[in-house]
């Protein structure tokens, strides 16, 4: 059966929206908790609560809207994925589909549990905990859920999750970059900072080791090669050009801009939110890069 005319964009945009609200869900949520032992200034907690259940809303929609989706694939038209019993196929008997029910359910969950508790750390960490879970269930939604066996799954989830920390953490910075103009914002953000870099190591040993497999998996060591001539190999090899820009701005705010706001160098700050806010748009291009992956094969 032929693929409903539109599907394919559809796709990929409901999917750059799971990834990218399960990263602001568990990696900003997980911020505020272990890199901000003070917590926010008040009127910054309430809107850093506001946008993450946004995002967790978001992410529990998008969830829903990639069941009916799939189910479209099924029954031939957009529409038809939108009926009942389309939606209750892809659910029960996907492992896709009911990753996504899951999924849905977890951001549900964290939406009301940020509007529910008061605000501050306790709400943060009822989100980032839920977030967790429901950004390893994105691990569903990549090739390696079409392997056999657990190892292919397992480094999807740990990939997935060890992204979602660093490109979230990069969302929730915002906050404490806006506040950098006092002492106090300052000396909030060094600590921040200097939290969120002693996760840089493991966190890139993880996304390195974790995708160096799940590559060698999908693709196969005979096809490395051949990366370069294939789509999914070009759009591969983009996504390995973005992480090596956001390593290199990493090291520069770890090595340079840090140090440099530490000793209260004129501008430091302002150059500082530059480069995050560049590592974080890179972080969203990586996103889309990977949602676009996950439609295509890899030998084609």
């Amino acid at each position: 059966m032929p693929e409903p005319s539109g599907i394919e964009p559809a796709v990929i945009c409901i999917r750059l929206v799971q990834y990218a609200g399960a990263a602001a869900l568990m990696g900003s949520s997980l911020l505020f908790v272990y890199a901000v032992p003070g917590g926010l200034p008040a009127d910054d907690a309430r809107r850093a609560r506001r946008w993450i259940a946004f995002a967790a809303a978001l992410l529990a929609i998008a969830s829903l809207l990639a069941i009916a989706l799939q189910g479209s694939l099924f029954g031939g038209s957009l529409a038809d994925g939108f009926t009942s019993e389309s939606f209750m196929l892809v659910a029960s008997s996907m492992s896709l589909g009911t990753a996504a029910l899951v999924r849905a359910g977890l951001a549900a969950l964290a939406c009301l549990a940020l509007l529910a508790l008061p605000v501050g750390r306790a709400g943060f960490l009822a989100a980032g905990t839920l977030g967790t879970l429901a950004a390893a269930s994105l691990a569903w939604l990549g090739h390696g859920a079409s392997r056999d066996g657990w190892l292919p799954i397992g480094g999807d989830v740990l990939h997935v999750l060890a992204a979602s920390l660093w490109i979230g953490a990069l969302f929730g910075f915002a906050p404490l970059l806006r506040g950098a103009r006092e002492e106090a914002g300052i000396a909030r953000l060094r600590v921040a900072l200097d939290r969120f870099s002693a996760l840089g190591l493991p966190l890139v040993a993880v996304l390195a080791l974790s995708g160096a497999a799940n590559t060698l998996y999908v693709v196969g060591p005979d096809h490395l090669g051949g990366l370069p001539s294939t789509p999914y190999g070009r759009l591969l090899l983009a996504k390995l050009a973005a992480f090596a820009a956001m390593l290199a701005l990493a090291a520069l705010n770890r090595w340079r801009l840090t140090p440099a706001l530490a000793r209260r160098e004129g501008g430091s700050a302002g150059r500082l939110r530059a480069s995050v806010g560049i590592e974080a748009a890179l972080g969203a291009a990586v996103l889309a890069l990977v949602a676009w992956l996950g439609t295509l094969e890899p030998f084609v």
